[in-house]
């Protein structure tokens, strides 16, 4: 069950218009909220077929996937979690390494009895997507990584001025932006985006009342505080098992990572097909829909290579 906060604005959202969220998940979906791993995952499932997990990342809820549940529902069964921490999934006080949150994942899928999946990902859902797939293989059909690599140079990566908040945490940085979280979350969709103006103030609305929800913000802090253990996991995992071997279709916005999305998944994967996102950045979903959900249903649909 939910927490009673969390499920009074479930129910606000539900009576809300429209407008004042991206856009919607087809009527037939069902919303349930799964224990699993010490969390409660927030999950929205609907059509019928083989499975498919969408994981969204940072700034995002399970919310961003509208149109890509839209199309995939008509021959998919489509999975779309909140992460643990953010959305309307528990906010528990850590579990926040991507190794952990794989198991997030395993407990929803045993829950809903699906054994394989193709996995979909974006931002942070890449490192939760890479951590679940190099743990168990067996499960993970396909893998779609858009936009920030699942694995890489971290160390170098964090000295990016740009990337100044991965260090941003702890009490006084959450006392900040408490009751500002529109306006700290506005800093990456017009940072990050090649069209912020795509980004629409019902959609950022909608979202700063999500990261607003008690002990949102610090979990999103804590899921950038956990790279660095990240990191020492992603190397393990390639140490002990090898590279992926499933087919992992890397896509980036062409404003944004572009080809070195597949230039990085090399790296940990031995069947890596790369792909661009016209017209987009990071925010592929709101900037560019049509293209992004084109790419990964033509990837979906084509015999294994």
């Amino acid at each position: 069950m939910l927490r009673p906060a969390c499920a009074l604005f479930a129910a606000w959202l539900l009576a809300a218009p429209a407008a004042a969220q991206p856009a919607p998940f087809p009527g037939d979906f069902r919303v349930q909220d799964i224990p699993a791993n010490g969390a409660t995952i927030h999950v929205r499932v609907g059509g019928h077929g083989p499975a498919v997990v969408l994981l969204h990342g940072f700034g995002d809820t399970g919310d961003m996937w509208g149109p890509m549940a839209s199309e995939l529902e008509r021959d998919h069964t489509v999975v779309v979690p909140d992460l643990r921490g953010m959305g309307l999934s528990s906010k528990p006080a850590g579990g926040f390494d991507k190794k952990t949150q794989a198991g997030d994942l395993a407990g929803v899928l045993d829950a809903l009895k699906i054994q394989r999946a193709d996995v979909v990902t974006h931002d942070i859902g890449n490192m939760v997507g890479f951590a679940f797939a190099a743990q168990h293989p067996d499960r993970v059909t396909r893998f779609v990584l858009i936009d920030v690599p699942g694995v890489g140079p971290w160390e170098e990566i964090l000295k990016n001025p740009l990337l100044w908040h991965f260090r941003f945490g702890g009490l006084d940085m959450e006392r900040l932006v408490a009751g500002r979280e529109r306006i700290y979350l506005d800093r990456f969709y017009n940072d990050f985006g090649a069209h912020p103006e795509r980004i629409t103030e019902a959609t950022r609305d909608h979202y700063a009342r999500l990261y607003a929800l008690p002990g949102a913000m610090h979990s999103s802090f804590a899921q950038f505080a956990a790279f660095d253990q990240d990191a020492i996991d992603n190397r393990a995992f390639l140490a002990n098992h090898g590279k992926l071997t499933m087919p992992v279709l890397a896509l980036g916005g062409d404003k944004s990572f572009g080809n070195t999305m597949a230039e990085v998944m090399r790296a940990a994967a031995t069947n890596v097909q790369g792909g661009v996102v016209p017209d987009s950045g990071h925010w592929i979903m709101d900037e560019n829909p049509k293209a992004t959900v084109a790419l990964v249903r033509a990837f979906l649909d084509a015999k294994p290579r």
